[in-house]
């Protein structure tokens, strides 16, 4: 079963309230407008693309050490993943494919890593809940993310839902800011040039790690 497959079949329990889940309508129709108007925001449209060059970055694994961009590009092209935190089934279920595919991304010469606003000591949860061979960095503030044009901020409507529903944000990522990033992939070249993107402000949509596949190619 493909990745959009397993997050489609994920949504459609969900919205219709199937267990374990039980969340009335009002919650999903807050939801469904949040994407609507994330969407309608443009936002996605302002996003680095293809073509671009990537900013590069340092952020600590869970373990507090230091990952350079620099340093993985000069061993190959580089995939990055924009994800939001453990909290999120989408996400969890994206970081698995991204683990099934991680054997065909070395064999082109590539790393992967996967990037956070969450605090380490969820970023080692997302680790070993998912059985990840990669690492997941912790990006404070959601500052590379603002890098890549992927930061947003949860409108009061949201944020409202998210604390009556103890998603606590601030207690995850240990910022205050009511940020996140779009959900984003992108392939970047060794010399930072950016090979594939995909933003998408709808964040039960994801890409399909073998999309990725002739770009890294191309890069190798």
């Amino acid at each position: 079963m493909s990745l959009q497959s397993k997050l489609d079949a994920f949504k459609a329990d969900f919205e219709a309230g199937k267990p374990p889940y039980s969340v009335p309508p009002s919650v999903i129709q807050t939801m469904r407008r949040a994407t609507a108007d994330l969407i309608a925001s443009g936002a996605a449209t302002r996003a680095l693309k293809a073509g671009d060059q990537a900013p590069r970055f340092t952020l600590n694994d869970p373990d507090g050490r230091p990952v350079s961009s620099a340093a993985l590009l000069a061993k190959g092209p580089l995939v990055v993943s924009f994800y939001r935190g453990v909290w999120c089934p989408y996400c969890n279920m994206e970081l698995q494919a991204l683990q099934a595919a991680l054997p065909d991304f070395q064999d082109l010469g590539a790393s992967l890593v996967a990037i956070s606003p969450q605090l380490p000591v969820n970023s080692r949860k997302s680790v070993r809940q998912n059985g990840l061979g990669f690492p997941i960095l912790s990006d404070t503030h959601n500052d590379v993310a603002a890098a890549f044009g992927l930061r947003f901020e949860l409108p009061g409507y949201l944020v409202d839902l998210y604390k009556g529903l103890k998603n606590d944000l601030p207690a995850f990522n240990g910022d205050q800011s009511w940020t996140l990033p779009m959900p984003a992939r992108y392939v970047i070249a060794p010399d930072g040039t950016i090979l594939y993107a995909e933003v998408n402000p709808d964040y039960t949509r994801r890409p399909e790690p073998e999309d990725m596949l002739p770009a890294l190619r191309r890069a190798s």
